[in-house]
């Protein structure tokens, strides 16, 4: 077979994986927190820490691959990988499952960035168009496959075997990693900046990790404050830190370019209240509404086909409307789904839910890639590594702070309501929540010009009409 096919087929199938298991575990939550003995928003801690091990990690792993070869960091990450999948398996508390894991986020977070790299160095240039499909591919069926995949395993296996099932293709991976994939490198990779990396990485832990922890009675009041105002004071000591340095690990210079700043700002809050999504919804509809995992799994797909049938109409939405105007009126809807979502009850047609969610999913995927394109519409090429690794850092920290914020706003509830049992109505104020933060995005995303980011979407559609008069 072309090496230039063989190899995007190879990451391709580790992607797939990892995509996977970011969600596979959610439709999950209830029966692996009923046997762990344990509340089921307790498990946010799980979800947030594999996302948080992500955000932590990736900036370190470009430096990572030049400095020891791709194709070797490429095979340990997916050796830890499976280390941490055995390991996750196999746990008898939440604790032990938190620990594992980050294991497999730390393993995630060196597969992802690696493995674009290797395509990126591997495949020629005339060829890369078509590399490329088969690393957007894993991205977009791996969520959509997760959880009906988790139901599935769940209902009618052990939840054990979501973790144990990734031990097969992270074997297979590896040796074909090993025979097929050339080991590129830099010959000077340069001086990886450390201390920066470290500020970073304590400033991303202590905040997330800080909101995971409210309400959960896990620590002291006390205790939970210092760990999210420490995280916070580790994020200014690296803004002051950064402009010290000449290569810094996350590049803020960039959110200068007022195009990549909107985005990264109005991105991280609408990402934070949409990565609530995938933690709060199977708990609505096992806790809440009594469905099974499977049955749970099943009705959540309708949102990736929704996300999947929004990559065949997001470019020409883009060239009529333009970013401002999809991004404001996009953000909007998405917003109110949220708040329709809030009125779901037992009661509620089968129907009416997948159709809701149908469209949720197509809009809140129009609304990534809009603040994907904007995000790199104005970057200058020799600046586009250091973008894409901030960008992927605060996308997964957004992720990881939504799980920990739609927890607590189940928490909020109850507390209001003096229970100690979670109810329907509960998820009903979480949602609601998320509907109002959401809109704070619309608010950012309005800063913009009207022709913000034209010269990737074209000239909007009003535009050509008046020029035409």
């Amino acid at each position: 077979m072309n090496r230039a096919l063989l190899t995007p087929l190879i990451v391709a199938a580790s992607l797939m994986m990892e995509t996977i298991d970011s969600t596979v575990i959610s439709t999950s939550l209830p029966i692996i927190a009923a046997d762990l003995k344990t509340d089921p928003l307790s498990l946010k801690l799980a979800m947030t820490t594999y996302l948080l091990s992500l955000a932590v990690f990736i900036p370190a792993s470009g430096w990572i691959a030049d400095r020891f070869g791709a194709k070797r960091v490429y095979c340990a990450a997916l050796v830890i990988f499976a280390l941490g999948s055995v390991l996750s398996g196999s746990v008898t508390s939440l604790w032990q499952l938190v620990l594992t894991r980050a294991l497999q986020g730390f393993g995630g977070s060196l597969m992802v960035p690696v493995a674009r790299l290797i395509v990126l160095k591997s495949v020629p240039r005339e060829q890369m168009v078509a590399a490329f499909v088969w690393l957007t591919v894993p991205a977009m069926i791996g969520p959509l496959l997760g959880p009906p995949i988790g139901g599935f395993i769940s209902t009618y296996f052990s939840w054990r075997w979501i973790f144990f099932i990734n031990i097969p293709v992270c074997i297979l991976g590896v040796a074909l990693a090993y025979f097929f994939i050339d080991d590129v490198r830099e010959d000077h990779p340069g001086r990886f900046d450390f201390r920066g990396f470290l500020l970073a990485a304590l400033g991303f832990c202590g905040f997330v990790f800080g909101l995971s922890l409210l309400g959960g009675h896990f620590v002291s009041a006390p205790v939970n404050a210092a760990i999210f105002f420490g995280g916070v004071l580790f994020l200014v000591l690296y803004v002051l830190h950064y402009r010290r340095v000449e290569n810094p690990v996350l590049d803020l210079s960039l959110m200068r370019v007022q195009t990549f700043s909107i985005a990264i700002a109005g991105g991280f809050i609408f990402r934070t209240c949409n990565g609530a999504v995938p933690f709060l919804m199977p708990l609505l509809f096992q806790v809440g509404f009594g469905m099974t995992p499977i049955e749970s799994g099943l009705t959540t797909f309708f949102g990736g086909i929704g996300a999947t049938f929004m990559k065949f109409t997001a470019p020409p939405i883009l060239r009529h409307l333009g970013f401002r105007h999809t991004l404001t009126i996009n953000g909007t809807i998405v917003a109110a789904s949220y708040g329709v979502i809030a009125l779901f009850t037992s009661e509620t047609p089968h129907f009416v839910i997948l159709g809701v969610l149908l469209v949720s999913g197509f809009f809140r995927s129009l609304q990534f890639t809009a603040t994907n394109g904007l995000a790199f519409a104005d970057i200058e090429t020799q600046r586009m590594s250091r973008a894409t690794t901030l960008n992927a850092a605060i996308q997964q920290a957004a992720a990881s702070s939504g799980v920990a914020l739609g927890a607590a706003g189940v928490d909020f509830s109850r507390f209001l309501a003096g229970r100690e049992q979670i109810v329907a109505s509960d998820f009903g104020v979480a949602f609601t929540g998320m509907a109002l933060v959401s809109l704070l995005s619309v608010l950012i995303f309005r800063r913009m010009p009207a022709n913000a980011a034209e010269g990737i979407s074209g000239p909007m559609f009003g535009k050509r009409r008046e020029e035409k008069r």
